[in-house]
């Protein structure tokens, strides 16, 4: 966000709409500058091969240029030294089985677990998170970990059972958005739908999410 040290209860007001989740590559903070300039508010660093410090440096200073959300994947100690807006945290990551240190740690930033059986939901539910990534809703190859689908009902019936607001993710796109939304998810997670000239299809995902009632 924007001003300094923002609290919790204002960066978690800031979850909702289109999520975009940027590998790292060469070509990481063009994408990242283009999704910003279309209006995405809400950007994940995913670096499983090693974080590189001075990338993150300067998706910190961005994101705070555009008033948006900056969340790492996997490295919570990192989203802290770097005052990232959040952490998502996946299965095997530290922290995703007791997350109270973490919240002890990162009191004032957001924490986002990754959830993809009902099981899993109900035990995030009595965590002190601030959202559940739910999927993968569709058949994706952008994250060799996402398991098989759960479909539409699958992420209806999981988002209806989080008490955290839920961002949707695995094989979502511009065409598949209306449907996503339909099911009440206060988000839905991007990577490949952003991948090719990533500022228009970031607009377009933003100018459909807007259009799409729940």
């Amino acid at each position: 966000m924007a001003t300094h040290a923002p609290s919790r209860l204002r960066r978690a007001a800031a979850l909702h709409g289109i999520y975009a989740i940027l590998n790292d590559d060469s070509s990481v903070l063009e994408r990242a500058r283009a999704v910003l300039n279309a209006g995405v508010r809400i950007v994940q660093y995913r670096a499983k091969n090693g974080m590189v410090a001075e990338t993150l440096r300067r998706l910190r200073a961005m994101t705070r240029e555009d008033d948006a959300l900056l969340i790492l994947n996997d490295d919570w100690q990192a989203a802290r030294a770097f005052d990232c807006d959040g952490v998502h945290l996946g299965p095997g990551d530290d922290g995703f089985a007791h997350v109270a240190p973490v919240r002890a740690a990162l009191p004032q930033a957001l924490i986002g677990l990754s959830c993809g059986t009902l099981p899993e939901v109900r035990r995030a539910n009595r965590d002190d998170v601030d959202y559940l990534g739910i999927g993968s809703v569709y058949s994706t190859h952008s994250k060799g970990d996402a398991g098989e689908p759960i479909g539409i009902e699958g992420l209806r019936r999981l988002a209806a059972a989080s008490a955290p607001p839920v961002a949707a993710v695995g094989g979502i796109d511009l065409a598949r958005l209306a449907e996503v939304r339909s099911t009440g998810v206060a988000m839905a997670a991007v990577i490949s739908a952003i991948a090719t000239e990533p500022r228009a299809a970031a607009r377009a995902l933003v100018a459909r999410w807007e259009g799409t009632p729940r």
